[in-house]
């Protein structure tokens, strides 16, 4: 049973607020830049005007010598939307403190050098709406402020979010990717370890490669095509160990092609392509896989030449992650497959 919390005592009041008040959290310029810049609410700049125009006609109707008021307001107006701006752009303690006292010594010199211009009883009967606006701006920079604060930090916590999905799709993706194709590659180890098929040494070395390239890939957001092929590479190797001249394969991807992807993408397709166009057929077939750059775009293919995409198919869990994965790093990426006849083409393309 949890006992009540004891009242906070006002010495415990942060009472730095009334002398520096604002926002405590300073965001670096890697945060702002992740974060993005928001618009400005254009709405502010009308709501504004509208209230000052009506105030200023409510105020000087039957006194034709305030007329000086219209300008005066309307580019204070202005220079107070400017300010906060400025606020917007950077939402720290430091600026908006800046811009308050700054306003306060501004407005306390223009009273005096009412005053000291003949202006005392002027100068007296304006004092408390003089005060009551300078307090409404300087209230509306701090809201404004601490809105901006927390608008980002939400943000950042939306992107953080985001982040960590995508991480955990790809432990997910590589969790799918990796236990029947090891399981089965161990069952043919083991048996060929049991019978003692030459075969044996060779694929435990490119299985033993195999994996300590890709367990540490799938702790990173994105890899280099380099890496995502020679992952590929010891793969199909393994596979051609297993089902031996039922499988071939060509990889024509150039070595100075310089590209990232999530790891594990172009892996996924080529496991597909072995899974639903090779290994059913009793002759097996070809794998190919190319790389090209086309009009600023990366082109990723993975061609087989199985029996093709079957009537009425649909996306398996396997590439619904994959194409998930893919939006998730590049938006404006591809993933169709079509049959190739015979066959099937699946064709991934990256921005650069």
């Amino acid at each position: 049973m949890s006992t009540p919390s004891a009242p906070r005592s006002w010495l415990s009041c942060d009472w730095s607020q009334w002398l520096y008040p604002g926002p405590r959290r300073v965001f670096t310029p890697d945060e702002m830049a992740r974060a993005g810049m928001q618009p400005w609410p254009k709405g502010m700049d009308q709501y504004l005007y509208v209230n000052l125009i009506l105030l200023l006609a409510v105020t000087t109707q039957a006194q034709r010598q305030f007329a000086w008021m219209w300008p005066a307001v309307l580019g204070l107006g202005w220079l107070a939307l400017a300010v906060a701006r400025w606020l917007w752009r950077s939402p720290t303690a430091r600026r908006l403190n800046l811009a308050c006292y700054i306003a306060g010594f501004v407005v306390a010199g223009a009273g005096v050098l009412a005053v000291k211009s003949g202006w005392r009883d002027e100068t007296r009967a304006q004092l408390p709406l003089a005060l009551a606006i300078m307090t409404s701006v300087l209230f509306a920079w701090w809201l404004l402020t601490l809105f901006r604060v927390q608008q980002i930090e939400a943000r950042l916590r939306e992107l953080a979010d985001q982040d960590a999905a995508l991480r955990l799709s790809t432990r997910l993706a590589a969790a799918q990717i990796q236990p029947h194709f090891l399981f089965n590659t161990l069952a043919s180890l083991q048996h060929w370890v049991d019978t003692g098929d030459a075969r044996a040494a060779p694929l435990l070395r490119d299985f033993t490669a195999y994996l300590r390239a890709t367990l540490p890939m799938f702790e990173r957001e994105l890899q280099p095509l380099a890496d995502e092929v020679g992952m590929v590479r010891r793969y199909l190797a393994i596979m051609q160990a297993r089902l031996g001249a039922r499988l071939s394969f060509a990889i024509d991807v150039p070595e100075g092609l310089d590209a990232t992807l999530p790891p594990g993408l172009l892996l996924t397709l080529v496991e597909n392509a072995i899974a639903h166009g090779i290994e059913p057929q009793l002759r097996g077939g070809h794998v190919g896989i190319a790389a090209r750059r086309d009009a600023g775009r990366l082109v990723l293919t993975v061609r087989d030449d199985g029996a093709g995409l079957a009537p009425g198919w649909t996306e398996g869990v396997g590439l619904a992650n994959t194409r998930r994965r893919l939006l998730s790093a590049f938006p404006a990426a591809t993933l169709t497959l079509a049959d190739a006849a015979p066959g099937c083409t699946a064709t991934l393309t990256l921005p650069d």
